[in-house]
């Protein structure tokens, strides 16, 4: 299979990965060449962790940090210090569709990606708010607009797609002055002001059992090795879903579901409308963080 200036031996197209649903391995090649353009450019620079299923996703998973040696030389990758430990982790780094579709023939269904880029990996270029609801869409829906919102208010522009399974993830671009610290330090401060205006709604309580129907707002992929799916990635659940770039707009409707983006939807979407997504240059948290701390500091008064 030729893609772009690489050539690639693609192998058991028929095998079905996805059982209900009749999706082959073959589809998710296709796919991933289809969206490649528009998904390359979410993902350059960045270390991949790639979540594999040789024998469909009813079988067991291979969750896999470290480019194999076999893989062609033209793949990149980067190293990386271990989280939490000595020496590096030479992941693979999408930089091309032919990657995508290499990393596809070897049934990596969902490649993760880190909210940094290699070149600078304790600086990330993106935070994200993870809404993930238990009792719908919903919840999850209102929470995004919340947080969308509160981050005007703060002067940060700010983008939303589908996880592809329940939830939604807000992401806020910047300008890779702040540290993974700073970042998360700065999405707890947006967290907890969202609380603290909704606390029938929203908490920051991690054990579930402690929430009592309320949206977790998770802001714990705001750290140094974290990953998260990136906007176009298939993910291993019944339907063949996939993670979608949204306009704000489609978030107001409350007809709105998750589950209509699949593979088999994505690519008419993006033939009709392209990627929803405006390139919005990165920002820095200085003035942001100050306007917060004031926000703050008004709850405790």
């Amino acid at each position: 299979m030729k893609v772009g200036r690489h050539s690639i031996n693609v192998s058991n197209t028929d095998k079905v990965l996805f059982p209900d649903d009749g999706v082959t391995k073959g589809d998710l090649i296709d796919y991933y060449e289809a969206v490649g353009p528009q998904m390359v450019s979410y993902l350059k620079g960045r270390p991949l962790s790639l979540e594999r299923y040789p024998d469909g996703i009813d079988e067991q998973q291979v969750f896999q940090q470290n480019a194999p040696q076999y893989f062609p030389v033209w793949i990149e990758t980067a190293s990386v210090k271990r989280v939490g430990g000595k020496g590096a982790v030479k992941h693979a780094v999408a930089s091309d569709t032919a990657s995508l579709v290499y990393l596809a023939n070897q049934a990596c269904i969902t490649p993760h990606a880190w909210l940094s880029r290699a070149d600078r990996p304790m600086n990330p270029d993106q935070l994200i708010f993870d809404l993930d609801p238990a009792d719908g869409v919903a919840s999850a829906r209102r929470a995004a607009l919340d947080v969308h919102e509160l981050l005007d208010e703060l002067g940060l522009p700010a983008t939303v797609k589908t996880t592809g399974g329940k939830g939604l993830h807000v992401h806020v671009p910047l300008d890779r002055t702040a540290d993974f610290d700073e970042v998360r330090r700065f999405a707890r401060g947006v967290a907890e002001v969202l609380v603290a205006r909704n606390p029938d709604h929203y908490t920051l309580e991690q054990r579930k059992k402690a929430r009592r129907g309320r949206l977790y707002l998770d802001i714990m992929r705001n750290a140094y090795g974290q990953t998260a799916v990136p906007p176009y990635a298939v993910r291993a659940r019944p339907g063949a879903t996939v993670a979608t770039p949204l306009d704000w707009s489609e978030l107001e409707d409350r007809r709105f579901r998750i589950d209509r983006f699949t593979t088999r939807t994505i690519r008419r979407r993006l033939e009709h409308d392209g990627d929803p997504w405006p390139r919005l240059r990165g920002r820095s948290l200085t003035k942001p963080s100050r306007l917060l701390n004031s926000l703050l500091d008004s709850l405790t008064d």
